[in-house]
């Protein structure tokens, strides 16, 4: 009997443990966000750049990012969409199928912000010369919808049916699935060939505000940090790092938010709020790009966070 009752409490234990093993591996079905890259158009290195900024790319290839873009993934439905095609297009998609296990994954949509170099030239990728796509859905707002519409290249990426262009309207819903819907948000900048946005995501009742371009927050119309309170993570434009980080230039010529100005402009913020903010969209020059600097050190030791290339965002 006593043998009996020791063997019934080992079985128990042992029963426990298992359970718990359980518990720790099991995998969130919550639609997540993937950090495709972090930085500028011109991308880390940008050409022509020799340095010492660039130099550390040189040196060591491992220090290279992607320009900014999210990939947003619904392990539900098995879907998943592209926020700007950027000229690292083909190095993204990669690094999406890899975390996906899934070999020539294609988006089932790509959602463009503007028509500047690194938001949408990947497209090409999508032609004839390439993968030769079939029917791949791009939301575009109306002006940068015409521009692709109608200048060479992109105009044949259109006729050959390589992507199909979905109209979007400032501030209207776009239902994806039964859980994902995303609103362009337009925001203030260099608008020569399109209006520029930034998206607020809603994902089973989690809200990701992207905005990787904007100019200075006070030429919004709208509250940043109202925005940064209603979301879960807010993924925003920090082009440099400070004013005069391009030398010989008047920065007042590329008019983003300094990283310095957006902390300033959150400190009374709560410690839960900062904590939603990542910075994102480096330019080369920006020191938020090397690895355990004092620039990045800041940043943390201020309760703001860095979205680095491969991050995973889960809202568990």
């Amino acid at each position: 009997m006593r043998n009996l009752l020791i063997l019934i409490l080992l079985l128990s234990i042992l029963t426990s443990c298992i359970e718990k093993q359980v518990a720790k591996i099991e995998i969130s079905t919550n639609p997540y966000i993937l950090v495709l890259g972090n930085a500028q158009d011109a991308g880390y290195p940008q050409a022509g750049c020799e340095k010492e900024c660039c130099q550390l790319v040189y040196r060591d290839s491992e220090n290279a990012r992607f320009v900014s873009s999210i990939a947003l993934i619904d392990p539900i439905s098995k879907e998943n969409w592209i926020f700007d095609a950027t000229p690292d297009f083909s190095k993204q998609l990669k690094l999406l199928s890899t975390h996906l296990g899934k070999p020539r994954n294609l988006p089932n949509g790509i959602f463009l912000t503007h028509a500047h170099i690194g938001h949408y030239t990947g497209l090409m990728n999508l032609g004839r010369e390439a993968m030769g796509a079939k029917g791949i859905s791009v939301f575009a707002m109306p002006k940068m919808k015409s521009f692709l519409e109608v200048n060479g290249p992109w105009s044949q990426l259109v006729e050959l049916n390589n992507i199909a262009l979905k109209s979007l309207k400032k501030d209207s819903v776009v239902v994806l699935n039964k859980r994902i819907s995303i609103t362009p948000i337009q925001v203030p900048h260099r608008d020569e060939y399109s209006e520029t946005v930034g998206y607020l995501i809603n994902a089973n009742s989690k809200k990701t505000l992207f905005i990787p371009d904007i100019n200075k927050w006070a030429k919004w119309k709208r509250n940043i940090t109202a925005y940064i309170k209603e979301v879960d993570v807010a993924l925003l434009d920090a082009t440099f790092f400070k004013d005069g980080e391009i030398k010989g230039r008047p920065m007042n010529e590329i008019p983003h938010p300094f990283a310095e100005e957006s902390m300033a402009l959150f400190k009374e913020l709560s410690d839960e709020d900062k904590k939603k903010v990542h910075f994102i969209h480096f330019n080369h020059t920006n020191p938020l790009l090397i690895e355990g600097s004092n620039a990045q050190k800041t940043v943390m030791k201020n309760g703001f966070n860095i979205a680095e290339q491969g991050m995973v965002i889960d809202f568990n």
